[in-house]
């Protein structure tokens, strides 16, 4: 496809044949009654307009307008929209005493003008040359439009611009409004009526709008906004020719790159850092590494000298293609070239180096990052911290952590969870203890009630219920309460270490703070009471646990029926139990006739 097919004008449907929607104002004209010529001036209906006109002209602050409201009180019922723009007009030399009235009748009066009226303001301001002005009163019409899309803006301002003086500049801040709120699709339309009705835009116009479809990836329209620029000699500027770059990355083939930049180089624009920067960045992120290599060495025989901006790119795409070492080489040829590598280059190489589980390579990078006087950020921490931890070098992300701690790095309070949690995983609870302990007193971070309960469950699995204990305590004086997981260690360890009138208060905890209890934990218990010999309480617990919480652990049962049929109670006893045990749900299983079958062999 050749690039020309991107630069073509408008479909017809928007050519410039279409026409123009008259100046709305479906507000009848008054009828003048000669009657109320017989009335005092002050309260002729027909004077209003006058009346108003000279109060402003006596004013000589034309914004302190505190006795007109009292001095036409009699006559603000007759004050409609035809004769709020007949006092407008009469003021449109003078955009001071204008403003002043306009702001008094949305203000004072709380009357609403209406499009006719706000575009005669706007050609006031805009022909006053106070733009800035002229913007705002414009934004306010633009939202209000929005609830009544019977009158068009575009349409009634040209229709004014018979009542008054005007200048053109009026039409470039109408499509500029429309973007400065966020509605770029109107924004589109209103600059194709621009156009089609013979005024133009400026330059900067058409690049805020260009940006503006970029950014919804219109790549159609930018196109034709381009294609009108030429056909009506808006000439574009840089900014344009970078935006189109843009537009050319996300829309077009690779392949007609040199035709786009011939063309910018025909409008008399050489391509610049930013527009070679773009095209890199493009080709590197769909993996066109050859490509983006030779608009490398371009940029050098075309005097443009990579930056930064462009390096990290190239690194970003040889790591993204497991070119890990050719990325590092380009790191250094960086450096050697002049261009200081920041975070984001430093984090792209380490990123790639972790991901291929080479540490030691990352963490040297770290030092040499630190040794620049690059200060590590929160994704610098986080990936390399993960990376050892992937490889299983927990040790070595403890030290990382303590070492990096000691030289002031900030590591987010998450990165030390994160490796908190994967001690407690790996069954180092005292180190994890440890650096928690150490994290809080120094930094004074409070943990997630998630980090306290993997570290107690850590500890109970290594028996160390004495620190687990401490830990719980800490987080019931925080009214943190324990989930199911985190009691069922600390059971299952009381259980271990023979401690199961302990055990059992824990679980009398649990239901108080409506926990509800699991199969695991009705199996340590069980098993805590067959070993001391505690039959009776250890059916109970099973009955319990099957009335309660419909909790029909078949291992737990078979504990019990095991430990009864090692102790030799007798073929009786063990028959009795299992009537009992199938009348609340237990079946017995192939395991359960397994330690039967031994009782009748004894």
């Amino acid at each position: 496809m050749k690039l020309v097919s991107k630069y073509r004008f408008f479909s017809s449907s928007f050519s410039s044949s279409s026409s123009l929607i008259p100046l709305c104002n479906n507000t009848p004209k008054p009828i003048i009654n000669p009657l109320y010529n017989l009335l005092p001036q002050t309260q002729n209906p027909n004077q209003i307009v006058d009346i108003i006109c000279s109060t402003l002209n006596h004013r000589d602050h034309p914004f302190l307008l505190p006795n007109l409201g009292h001095e036409v009180k009699s006559l603000i019922p007759h004050l409609g929209y035809r004769e709020i723009s007949r006092v407008l007009l009469r003021f449109q030399s003078d955009a001071s005493r204008a403003l002043a009235f306009f702001t008094w009748v949305k203000s004072d009066l709380g009357k609403k003008p209406n499009v006719s009226n706000y575009c005669l303001l706007l050609h006031i301001l805009a022909w006053s040359k106070k733009f800035p002005l002229a913007m705002r009163f414009l934004c306010e019409l633009i939202e209000l439009k929005s609830k009544n899309e019977e009158e068009d803006v575009f349409s009634v301002l040209v229709s004014a611009t018979d009542e008054c003086n005007w200048d053109p500049v009026v039409f470039d801040l109408v499509v500029k409004g429309y973007l400065k709120l966020g509605l770029v699709e109107d924004g589109f339309r209103v600059f194709r009526k621009v156009i089609d009705s013979g005024f133009s835009v400026s330059v900067v116009t058409c690049n805020h709008l260009l940006n503006g479809l970029l950014k919804l990836e219109l790549m159609e329209s930018c196109w034709q906004v381009y294609n009108v620029m030429c056909r009506v000699g808006i000439y574009p500027n840089t900014y344009t020719f970078n935006i189109l770059t843009n537009v050319f990355c996300k829309d077009s083939n690779f392949g007609e790159v040199n035709e786009f930049l011939e063309k910018m180089e025909e409008e008399g624009f050489e391509p610049d850092l930013v527009t070679y920067n773009t095209l890199v960045s493009s080709y590197c992120r769909r993996g066109r590494l050859k490509e983006a290599f030779y608009l490398y060495k371009i940029m050098y025989r075309r005097r443009v000298v990579p930056d930064l901006v462009t390096y990290t790119s190239l690194i970003k795409g040889l790591c993204k293609d497991g070119r890990v070492r050719e990325a590092h080489q380009t790191f250094h040829r960086m450096i050697d070239r002049g261009s200081k590598p920041d975070c984001i280059a430093y984090n792209t190489l380490i990123y790639a180096y972790c991901k291929e589980g080479m540490m030691q390579q990352a963490k040297k990078l770290l030092h040499e990052m630190l040794g620049n006087s690059v200060v590590p950020d929160r994704f610098t921490c986080k990936i390399i911290v993960e990376g050892f931890v992937r490889e299983g070098r927990l040790l070595a992300a403890v030290n990382l952590v303590v070492e990096l701690r000691r030289l002031k790095v900030n590591i987010p309070f998450e990165v030390c969870e994160f490796l908190i949690e994967s001690l407690c995983r790996e069954g180092k609870p005292f180190a994890a203890k440890h650096l928690l302990e150490r994290i809080i007193e120094e930094e004074g971070h409070e943990a997630k009630p998630e980090t306290y309960n993997n570290l107690i469950e850590s500890l109970s699995r290594c028996d160390a219920i004495e620190d687990a204990l401490v830990l719980k305590g800490k987080l019931k004086k925080k009214n943190q309460v324990l989930d199911v997981k985190t009691y069922g260690a600390l059971i299952g360890c009381f259980c271990r270490i023979g401690r199961n009138r302990e055990a059992e208060s824990l679980m009398t905890e649990m239901l108080d703070f409506e926990v509800k209890p699991d199969s695991f934990i009705c199996e340590v218990l069980v098993n805590g009471y067959c070993k001391e010999m505690e039959f009776a309480k250890a059916e109970n617990l099973l009955s319990f646990f099957a009335m309660e919480f419909r909790i029909i652990d078949t291992e737990s049962y078979n504990s019990l029926v095991k430990a009864i049929c090692e102790r030799g109670s007798g073929y009786s006893k063990v028959l009795e139990l299992q009537e009992r045990m199938q009348r609340l749900g237990f079946v017995p299983n192939s395991l359960t006739c397994k330690y039967l079958i031994q009782v009748l062999e004894q």
